[in-house]
């Protein structure tokens, strides 16, 4: 019940902060502009990370919680919505973004957040010093995919809530109440500020907000899944599936286009899901219930025998390559399994 408050008061926070940031973002220029690569048409405001992440700092100082840990979160936050604020603002150069993505990784490890050590098969395999790069790369990666998927009206927001859920319940599970009472906050500013970034937007995340809430998540993933056995690991990863998918073949995709894997385009899934004529809204829908599928699947594998496990991963291979192919997310012959398929259906129904 406690946790429903600490969501509840996020939510109204942020409900409440929202257009007062409208206001601020357009009374001081910090608005984003059209162009031939973004789907909107008139200057967007995009401090929506600002009004998240107040939200949240509120929430977690009326929680008053006793673990250090929520001090990374909040001083590795406001580290990356500073970034993410100056990137809006200036575009900053690849090389920079990346030197305060990973300014604000260092805070995390500072608290000692890290990925210590997997436990496959009962056996602990320690990192060690290696365990600062991982913790690292782990940041970085996750708050990158989460940027990258932001390319509509209300998608990362929502794909982000979901995310959180997923994560919440299964730490309830695990007994771990402090993972789960900071996805609950954060999930309430998530929603208070949804209401004003779905399609039609007033405000934009930005990449302010959306490294904000890769950050987040990344960190919370760290507290709740660590030090526990290898297929932990893989459930933030299954969790946050569209942003990963999204991300591993837009590389794909400008890899074999020989362009760099830092140019943006009109590729990513949000695009093709457009290109095959859904409109804006159906398109972000479409993607939450595509989340959803990979958020229940981590929760059906967190239950799962190895045995199960194993079959699980594999029919989530298969899904996510026929996803893939559907949308012609990487080209449109790229259909080794829908091909494969259509021939064993004519040759049981010629």
């Amino acid at each position: 019940m406690y946790t429903l408050f600490l969501l509840t008061v996020s939510f109204l926070i942020s409900l409440i902060l929202t257009p007062l940031f409208i206001w601020v973002s357009r009374k001081f220029g910090f608005v984003d502009y059209p162009n031939n690569r973004k789907v909107h048409r008139t200057p967007i405001p995009y401090l929506g990370g600002v009004v998240i992440l107040i939200s949240f700092i509120i929430g977690v100082i009326i929680s008053r919680p006793i673990e250090a840990e929520y001090k990374a979160i909040i001083f590795g936050g406001i580290v990356i919505v500073i970034v993410g604020i100056i990137d809006d603002k200036y575009d900053l150069k690849p090389g920079l973004k990346l030197v305060g993505q990973i300014a604000a990784s260092l805070v995390p490890v500072f608290y000692d957040v890290v990925i210590d050590s997997v436990t496959p098969f009962g056996i602990e395999i320690e990192f060690g010093i290696f365990s600062i790069p991982i913790t690292i790369i782990w940041i970085v990666g996750i708050l990158n995919a989460i940027n990258l998927i932001d390319g509509l009206d209300g998608l990362a927001t929502g794909v982000s809530v979901i995310a959180l859920s997923s994560i919440a319940f299964i730490t309830i599970l695990q007994g771990n109440i402090f993972v789960m009472m900071i996805c609950a906050i954060l999930i309430g500013a998530c929603i208070g500020f949804l209401v004003y970034n779905f399609h039609p937007a007033k405000i934009f995340l930005g990449d302010n907000g959306a490294m904000l809430l890769g950050f987040i998540i990344s960190v919370v993933s760290l507290m709740g899944f660590k030090n526990i056995t290898l297929i932990s690991l893989f459930f933030p990863i299954i969790i946050l599936a569209v942003p990963f998918i999204d991300m591993f073949f837009a590389a794909l995709r400008r890899y074999r286009s020989n362009v760099s894997l830092v140019k943006a385009d009109r590729s990513h899934i949000h695009h093709r899901l457009q290109n095959l004529g859904y409109s804006h809204a159906e398109s972000v829908v479409l993607i939450y219930f595509i989340a959803l599928l990979y958020s229940g699947a981590s929760i059906i594998l967190y239950f799962s025998t190895i045995p199960g496990a194993i079959i699980m991963s594999l029919l989530l291979i298969l899904t996510t390559e026929i996803i893939v192919e559907a949308i012609n997310l990487v080209d449109s012959d790229w259909k080794p399994v829908l091909n494969f398929a259509r021939k064993i259906f004519h040759r049981i129904l010629p």
